[in-house]
């Protein structure tokens, strides 16, 4: 039986960066770009060439930034062409489009070139909100984009939104829902803001030019958003995704059940045979090894798991699903009990209602849910 492998294409140009973005991003090197996808394909090719096509079956294709969408939709179309011998019907190809940046060409052409789930970052709904965060579009654009998406045959689309921005109130996320349910997407993600360090929203809050939401709130932010997708047929499956039937992300599901993916381009992760590495985050001197044929030069090995960490990581990963982690999985892919190999590090949470146990899995409590930090910490 073959190995499922997901691959990873990061796209690492924007029309402006997000104010709390922290991503390996640029908004000024838009003439890297026709350079760093002629390169990018060559890291792909050298990878086709090694690759045992007979061990390995790709799974998944996964393209984000960065914003995929704002790049000529023909390098997209390039990208995948190099991929064509690893796609077929059942193959998730997932790309990022932000709206401000979508045209119906480029919506016509990722259709063409097999792309059959498409991930929206809307984030908000309020045009105010979204431009304290420094998003270039407004609620109008996106669902201007949506439509056209929706009219061109694309039935599998993610919309994320955000909880905890600045100035968000519990009235902002009721009429965001409310917007966002009329349009029935197939999958919902819901992400809590996190301020990172460097970022322009940390100098803005510390500024004191904008102010968050307290803790309290933002958790009530999530507990409703939670019940009213529920009241609506979407399945939490993970902390932070709601799906419709058998449309939950594979791509996602996949890396959270510990299954192989391989990144391409600048700052793309990647894990393979207990190896977790990452290519280097300067797009200059990325570009400048593959010209000179010293490929290994762009490679950061990050971690070389043994059997202990890899089944520290199973738990840690498996916890992010509301499933939970599958006794019956674990003991058939390490040969041993999880709540006897781990039994020191289950009683805390245990004892601390953060997780539950079952005959059938070992997962996260409601209470768990809001303190899952506090559960992966025994892990890591």
């Amino acid at each position: 039986m073959k190995k499922e492998i997901g691959i990873y294409i990061h796209i690492p140009f924007c029309k402006r960066k997000c104010y709390y973005c922290d991503f390996i991003s640029y908004s000024n090197k838009s003439n890297l770009i026709d350079e760093y996808i002629e390169w990018l394909l060559q890291e792909i090719q050298i990878w086709k060439k090694n690759i045992n096509k007979k061990i390995y079956e790709v799974t998944t294709i996964y393209i984000g930034g960065g914003t995929p969408s704002y790049i000529q939709a023909n390098h997209i179309k390039k990208i995948l062409e190099n991929l064509r011998e690893f796609i077929n019907k059942n193959v998730e190809i997932t790309i990022e489009i932000n709206p401000g940046t979508i045209t119906k060409n480029k919506l016509e052409i990722y259709k063409k070139s097999n792309i059959n789930r498409l991930s929206i970052g809307l984030q908000e709904t309020h045009d105010t909100l979204l431009k304290q965060i420094g998003r270039i579009h407004t609620f109008s654009e996106f669902q201007e984009n949506y439509k056209l998406a929706v009219e061109l045959g694309f039935k599998n689309i993610n919309i994320d939104l955000m909880l905890g921005l600045p100035n968000q109130t519990m009235k902002h996320i009721k009429e965001s829902l409310e917007e966002i349910l009329k349009l029935e997407p197939s999958h919902i993600s819901i992400y809590s803001l996190i301020i990172e360090e460097n970022t322009l929203l940390e100098k803005k809050i510390q500024n004191r030019e904008l102010s968050l939401p307290d803790e309290e709130t933002e958790r009530n932010m999530y507990w409703y958003a939670k019940k009213i997708l529920e009241s609506k047929g979407y399945k939490q499956y993970e902390i932070s995704n709601f799906a419709k039937f058998e449309k939950e992300s594979k791509h996602n599901m996949n890396c959270w059940e510990q299954k192989e993916y391989r990144g391409f381009g600048i700052a793309s992760h990647s894990y393979i045979n207990g190896i977790r590495f990452s290519n280097i985050s300067n797009i200059e001197e990325y570009i400048k090894n593959i010209k000179e044929n010293k490929i290994s030069k762009n490679i950061i090995v990050h971690e070389k798991q043994d059997l202990s960490d890899m089944k520290k990581e199973y738990m840690l990963l498996g916890l992010r699903k509301i499933e939970g982690v599958s006794i019956e999985k674990f003991k058939k892919k390490f040969k041993e009990d999880p709540i006897i190999l781990f039994k020191n590090e289950l009683q805390e949470s245990l004892e601390e209602n953060l997780i539950c146990i079952s005959e059938d899995s070992i997962k996260l409590t409601n209470k768990g849910l809001d303190l899952a930090n506090q559960v992966f910490e025994k892990f890591v």
